[in-house]
């Protein structure tokens, strides 16, 4: 496994063959996100995609927080202006805009990773943690979560991919704006019956056990087709039928060969395949 030991706002392990498991590691703070973490998280991310022993990533939080949402006073010089600053507005909004775009990439990694990331929402898991939550590709809850799109709780809109990826991933598109209008608590099981969480468990430990187990059923599966899964799923979404058709028919065309032989032999056979490192 690559060296993820100097990033020290995570606690990063190996639970399982190809399992990765991530965790916020900023207990007292709650989880709280700070420029620092943001880009850590990032970095974590950018290892793992070409980590050779990481087929699935599932991320959670230490403490009785998976996050709760950003750092505000970590943070303050660049969501506020000072009225007495001589620089003027253009300047600032191109120095804000660089900010947000660099804050929303970090927190899109899981989204543009080519593996699959399942999160575990856990106790608070407000704001910032919803924007991380849309980005990956399977969530799973604990009932002891507190979720909230809360931005709008502090003067703004949601804008590092919460309002844009959960559209597409909610079943609800009334529900979704009650929420980040009015930017109440609500539960894993409101969460799950909108479609935002997949799964409930009793606890946070049974929830991050859960998201391992299923790690490692993904992981068993040639990791090309899970590459090539994800990627067509994430394209599917911002493109048409015939545009999507025509990418998985492109990637097919390079991809399939080896593992295809080994899983259907093996299928055959009745025996579990084991497929070589991506």
């Amino acid at each position: 496994m690559s060296d993820y030991s100097k990033f020290d706002l995570y606690s990063v392990s190996k639970p399982a063959d190809f399992v990765l498991h991530v965790q916020f590691n900023r207990p007292k703070q709650l989880n709280a996100v700070n420029p620092d973490s943001y880009r850590q998280f990032k970095q974590i991310f950018d290892i793992a995609e070409f980590d050779k022993d990481v087929r699935v990533i599932v991320l959670s939080g230490q403490g009785r927080a998976f996050c709760a949402g950003l750092d505000l006073n970590a943070v303050a010089g660049n969501i506020t202006s000072d009225d007495d600053d001589d620089e003027d507005s253009s300047r600032k909004a191109i120095h804000q805009h660089a900010f947000i775009k660099e804050f929303q990439e970090c927190i899109g990694r899981p989204h543009t990773i080519n593996k699959p990331v399942i999160a575990v929402a856990h106790g608070p898991s407000i704001g910032l943690a919803i924007d991380i939550l849309s980005s990956v590709d399977i969530r799973i809850a604990s009932k002891d979560a507190i979720l909230s799109i809360r931005e709008i709780a502090i003067g703004m809109a949601a804008d590092i991919g919460t309002l844009q990826r959960l559209p597409k991933v909610v079943n609800n598109l009334g529900w979704l704006k009650e929420v980040a209008l009015t930017g109440r608590n609500f539960t894993p099981e409101e969460a799950k019956e909108q479609g935002l969480i997949n799964s409930v468990a009793e606890t946070k430990d049974k929830a991050v056990s859960d998201a391992i187990e299923l790690a490692k059923t993904i992981a068993a599966h040639s990791p090309v087709a899970s590459h090539g899964t994800k990627k067509a799923i994430n394209y599917a979404i911002d493109h048409s039928v015939p545009d999507s058709l025509e990418q998985i028919a492109e990637f097919n065309a390079h991809a399939v060969g080896g593992d295809l032989v080994k899983g259907a032999m093996s299928a055959r056979a009745k025996e579990k395949p084991t497929y070589a490192k991506l």
